[in-house]
């Protein structure tokens, strides 16, 4: 059943207030979106980050403790309400060993509600080194949980493998909000040369790791009439900017666009998105290319196939390969037929099928079931 009582709502990789884009601070946004149109409205229960990047145990231990005085905190504020607006369950988005949760494992079984993770992963390699303490943590809130949000096929095979007798696992795919993009419907693109479009932050790590890639990728598309537009900012833009100096003329760098509607404009004009995605979650811009009919081609890393399907809605190339990444492109670039078949399924796929809508009803049902387990 659904429930007028709030739901408890943490993020500790990046809060959904977060001033930074990124595709966390999306999904977390969209995941309390949908959860209240499932009938559980959710309310930021903590903004407290307890992202450790570099592997710093000290740190980890301050974030630890700061967790549990933010979880003693929370629990004497939520006892201090009337029964029926104290939270029905608590939610945490993105659990992994960089960002565990300390602080819902400790609020629910002081509330004795059920707890639930949406996107956790776990990784045993990270048992012993210098994020043990996350990993403990992370794995621990893991355990705890009544029921994990799955959303890729690669996390499900992790999750699965460890889950404990009592917990329940559901599939929830990535999604996005249709009416946020104004309910758009399938664009036509223009005769002409292709245009290619990439949107991403511009940070060290796995994001000018994906630069690189791409710049080394476009090099062997010389040969091919292409124009490429580049949303995004961050600390790495002038390098980025000198990795792709070389097709300096081809290149319109459009910097961190808030805007949707000028994002809009720029999805709804480009032929092909492109992107090799090192390390990504999944890419929420991959959706939001497709939600415009734009085909994607990009790197088969991590969970990106659970948002791209491959041969129908663009290319998936082996990760890490610029070769393999280039030809297909190529291969785009070269066959405008195949690029609107795409692009029509692609605007199908999302439209039909990863919508806040079906988001939610996903989750009603889900909760339904979970709340009818732990009562009997």
């Amino acid at each position: 059943m659904s429930t007028s009582r709030p739901v408890a709502f943490y993020a500790p990789l990046k809060s959904p207030n977060h001033p930074s884009p990124s595709g966390d601070r999306t999904m977390a946004r969209l995941l309390m979106k949908a959860l209240g149109k499932a009938g559980y409205p959710a309310l930021l229960a903590s903004e407290l980050r307890s992202l450790d990047k570099a592997g710093d145990p000290s740190l980890q231990e301050r974030l630890r403790q700061g967790s549990m005085t933010a979880a003693e905190g929370l629990i004497a504020h939520y006892r201090a309400l009337p029964p029926e607006s104290r939270p029905a369950l608590w939610f945490t988005y993105h659990v992994y060993y960089k960002a565990p949760d300390w602080i819902g494992p400790r609020v629910a079984d002081a509330l004795d509600i059920p707890y639930v993770v949406a996107e956790g992963s776990r990784a045993a390699r990270r048992a012993h080194g210098p994020w043990a303490l996350g990993h403990e943590g992370a794995e621990a809130a893991l355990d705890r949980a009544d029921a994990i949000v799955v959303m890729t096929a690669q996390d499900r095979t992790a999750l699965e493998a460890a889950r404990p007798a009592h917990q329940i696992l559901i599939d929830l795919p990535p999604f996005i909000d249709r009416t946020e993009w104004g309910n758009p419907a399938l664009a036509p693109r223009a005769d002409g040369e292709p245009r290619l479009l990439t949107v991403a932050m511009m940070r060290d790590g796995d994001k000018l790791a994906s630069y690189h890639l791409l710049a080394a990728s476009l090099e062997k598309l010389r040969h091919l009439p292409w124009t490429l537009d580049i949303v995004g900012g961050g600390e790495a833009r002038s390098e980025v900017e000198k990795l792709l100096a070389p097709f300096a003329q081809r290149i319109r760098f459009h910097g961190q666009i808030e805007s949707k509607a000028d994002l809009r404009a720029l999805y709804e004009q480009a032929d092909l998105f492109v992107w090799p995605a090192v390390n990504e979650a999944y890419g929420m811009v991959f959706l939001e290319a497709q939600l415009f009919g734009c085909p994607v081609v990009a790197g088969a890393n991590g969970g990106v196939a659970s948002v791209i399907r491959h041969e129908e809605t663009g290319l998936l190339a082996t990760p890490g390969d610029a070769d393999a990444f280039a030809q297909s492109v190529a291969a785009l670039i070269g066959d405008r037929d195949r690029r609107s078949r795409f692009g029509a399924s692609a605007h199908r796929f999302v439209s039909e099928e990863r919508d806040l809508e079906h988001a939610a009803v996903w989750l009603r049902t889900a909760f339904q079931s979970l709340f009818a387990e732990i009562a009997s």
